[in-house]
């Protein structure tokens, strides 16, 4: 019962061993026959947490555009050990986290002409750090971006 459990939930998506040790818990199955069960899944390479975090970095930080802080905190939910996660964290330069928050930035701001008030102006800045703190940049780097989106669309429209 406790195989098919797990099948299932790795046939839905990847998992990370906790998350499938969550998932027989709540399913009343004995925990030592789930530590053989996922004993055995990891052997067979079918649970990996290693992997299980690069591939959670690669697809969250392309779809999601979210930034290592945020990653980090999602991974130590899944359950990933902070080594393992630095480990799949590595994978993304700042170079490529900085672009992402620019690519946010320039989404949200298609509609701004750039020509605002400086009251309007603040009241963009602060919605758009706040987006990007939400999806764990930090605030430096947040505040940044936007000035420097904001004043490349001022300057567009001034031309």
């Amino acid at each position: 019962m406790a195989r098919a459990i797990v099948l299932r939930q790795l046939t839905n998506s990847p998992k990370s061993r906790l998350q499938l040790s969550r998932k027989l818990a709540e399913r009343n199955v004995p925990e030592d026959v789930a530590e053989a069960v996922l004993d055995r899944f990891e052997e067979v390479r079918l649970v990996d947490d290693a992997e299980f975090a690069d591939m959670w970095v690669r697809s969250r930080s392309q779809t999601r555009k979210l930034a290592k802080g945020a990653l980090r905190r999602e991974l130590a939910d899944k359950g990933i050990d902070p080594d393992t996660a630095a480990s799949a964290l590595d994978q993304l330069s700042d170079a490529d986290e900085e672009a992402a928050a620019r690519e946010l930035v320039e989404r949200k701001l298609r509609g701004f002409s750039g020509d605002e008030d400086r009251a309007e102006r603040d009241k963009i800045t602060r919605r758009l750090a706040s987006m990007l703190a939400r999806k764990g940049y930090q605030p430096a780097l947040a505040f940044r971006i936007v000035a420097e989106v904001l004043d490349a669309a001022a300057a567009g429209a001034g031309d």
